[in-house]
């Protein structure tokens, strides 16, 4: 999504390696086992395509509004926000779940728990994982580029689940 060397590229003040580091301490507690079950838990859920990013105060460390530090009223009191990218992930929000209709949704969260039905149980599975709330969102990648590249809202790639086979085009050479 970045650029050709995402893990050099500086994004919102932070590199990608700063930005995983207050992850792992603020979010998970300094485990990047932790870190690497969570991602297992969504790739488990995404379909194939999907690139998975967390944006916000985890990866910064404070609230981009009042420039609140990360968990400042307590623990976990912050959430994560994750957002799945690409076409596949839209299909889970109900019309009514978008900003922009087949392009940006909103986050599946305490506020708007019925948006995306088939994700509430892994954003519960997530929430137990974390001990925090855990905001889901689908966006096409133009807005995560726009808004990390263009505006400076520094976003963290955790992974890209593969495409996979499909009927529709040709399947993909074994090494």
């Amino acid at each position: 999504m970045a650029g050709s060397d995402a893990s050099a590229a500086v994004q919102g003040g932070l590199t990608d390696e700063e930005k995983r580091h207050n992850v792992v301490r603020l979010a998970f507690g300094g485990d990047g086992t932790r870190l690497d079950e969570f991602c297992r838990a969504v790739e488990e859920v995404i379909p194939p395509g999907t690139t998975v990013v967390l944006r916000g105060s985890a990866l910064t460390g404070w609230r981009w509004d009042h420039k609140q530090p990360f968990d400042g009223e307590g623990p976990g009191t912050s959430d994560l926000d994750l957002t799945l990218v690409g076409d596949g992930p839209l299909a889970y929000f109900k019309i009514t779940g978008f900003f922009v209709p087949g392009v940006h949704s909103r986050p599946l969260s305490d506020d708007d728990p019925d948006i995306a039905p088939d994700l509430v149980p892994l954003r519960r599975r997530l929430m137990a994982m974390v001990n925090r709330p855990v905001n889901i969102q689908a966006s096409r990648e133009i807005v995560i580029q726009l808004r990390g590249d263009l505006i400076g809202q520094p976003y963290l790639e955790l992974f890209r689940k593969p495409e996979g086979l499909s009927l529709n085009g040709p399947a993909e050479p074994h090494a």
